[in-house]
């Protein structure tokens, strides 16, 4: 089976920048099985409940996030990573203006297509 063995180089300051509301915006680096994101989040920004297939790497490198995941708290401050497996429902609220990376794999089709309606409920 042929494979795509292509090498990319990426500069996040020449990625654009997607505004998914106007508390939250994103840039998005995607590869065959995974995708890691730069995330924007104002302070009071919330990302509402919901699930996916892809397992998810959070890792703060500024402010706060709370997560609410299966009925328990959890805040993600800098420095510190929070991984979510597959299909685990969760939200998070921004406690600060704060900054963050996200992993995912497989990668959010949803997020490539727009089809990720939850962040505009």
């Amino acid at each position: 089976m042929a494979e795509n063995r292509a090498v990319s180089l990426y500069r996040w300051d020449e990625l654009e920048l997607e505004k998914v509301t106007e508390m939250i915006s994103r840039k998005i680096v995607t590869g065959a099985r995974e995708m890691i994101a730069q995330i924007y989040l104002k302070k009071g920004a919330l990302v509402p409940m919901h699930t996916h297939e892809s397992e998810q790497i959070t890792y703060v490198l500024q402010g706060a996030l709370r997560f609410l995941i299966g009925g328990e708290e959890i805040t993600v401050r800098e420095g510190e990573i929070l991984h979510i497996p597959s299909w685990i429902e969760h939200q998070a609220e921004a406690l600060d203006d704060t900054f963050e990376l996200d992993v995912f794999s497989p990668i959010r089709q949803d997020w490539l297509d727009k089809t990720d309606d939850y962040f505009r409920r």
